[in-house]
């Protein structure tokens, strides 16, 4: 029942990575770029919703409305003042413009919202589920994750492959300058990924808030794992990278349940790399296919 317990909640940990890697595939689908600052986004998410929700007294739905949107805004963001001015003289400036955007977000916050830890109540994450007389152990709120990240993902695959928004960035991805004079706004297709990429982490972030307690810096090491997930699943491929996602965190859930919390990061990234080093595109990626 132990070993169940902690796939489970592994799973829901899972699906929040990859959600978070999730926007890195976007924005790397589209321009070719990423933004390191995706856990600062995800710590935004959760930080607004308890600020909205919690501070403000707002409905829960307003307040979540609310902190996505303020995270799609801060997505808008970073690609204007972070990436857009370096990636359009050909620099690879942006990787640390973005990782110092985030830092100055997170000391925003923490001089703002304060260093303390908050809890934010869910009615989903109060009263743990039973099975007869049995506790498992799992919240509703670690089932309820995984489905909205894999709801997510067949989204953001139908929409590539469905809409025109979708075949609009998929020209953008193959060729840039053919879709510009096919008349597509390649400047706006950019801007509203990173706004989805950004929006994405948000969701993970107010989805798993009332696991967590809520802080300035909880989205460090989140970020630097759903990064890793995202490499791991092959950047290029968001099914990829949200299986991955939940490999890794059922993964870490199991390590610490059988071998302690001192192990888990020791074992997972040793794995990361073993497995990068057989399958160097990642678990679902394809190597990209160069014309000459």
């Amino acid at each position: 029942m132990l070993l169940i317990s902690a796939l489970v909640s592994g799973l829901g940990l899972g699906a929040m990575y990859g959600l978070i890697a999730l926007g890195f595939h976007i924005t790397y689908a589209v321009s070719g770029t990423v933004n390191f600052a995706q856990g600062s986004s995800m710590m935004l998410g959760a930080v607004l919703t308890w600020v909205f929700s919690q501070s403000m007294g707002w409905p829960m739905p307003l307040a979540l409305a609310a902190a996505l949107a303020a995270c799609a805004l801060y997505g808008m963001v970073v690609e204007l003042v972070a990436v857009r001015p370096f990636a359009r003289r050909g620099s690879n400036a942006w990787l640390m413009s973005t990782v110092a955007l985030g830092i100055v977000l997170d000391n925003l916050v923490m001089h703002g919202f304060g260093k303390e830890p908050r809890s934010l109540p869910s009615p989903w994450a109060q009263t743990p589920m039973t099975l007869g007389d049995q506790a498992l152990g799992v919240y509703p709120l670690q089932l309820v994750i995984p489905v909205v990240g894999l709801a997510l993902s067949g989204v953001l695959h139908f929409v590539a492959r469905r809409t025109r928004w979708g075949v609009a960035v998929l020209a953008v991805q193959q060729n840039r300058d053919a879709a510009r004079l096919m008349g597509i706004p390649v400047k706006h297709v950019v801007l509203l990924a990173f706004a989805l990429s950004t929006l994405l982490a948000g969701v993970a972030g107010a989805l798993v808030a009332p696991l967590f307690n809520v802080h300035a810096d909880m989205g460090t090491l989140f970020g630097l794992k759903a990064f890793a997930v995202a490499i791991l699943g092959g950047i290029g491929s968001a099914w990829g990278v949200m299986l991955a996602g939940l490999v890794f965190g059922a993964g870490e859930a199991l390590v610490t349940a059988t071998l302690g919390s001192g192990y888990t990061q020791i074992m997972m990234f040793s794995l990361v790399i073993v497995a990068l080093a057989l399958r160097p595109d990642g678990l679902f990626g394809r190597a990209e296919v160069k014309k000459v």
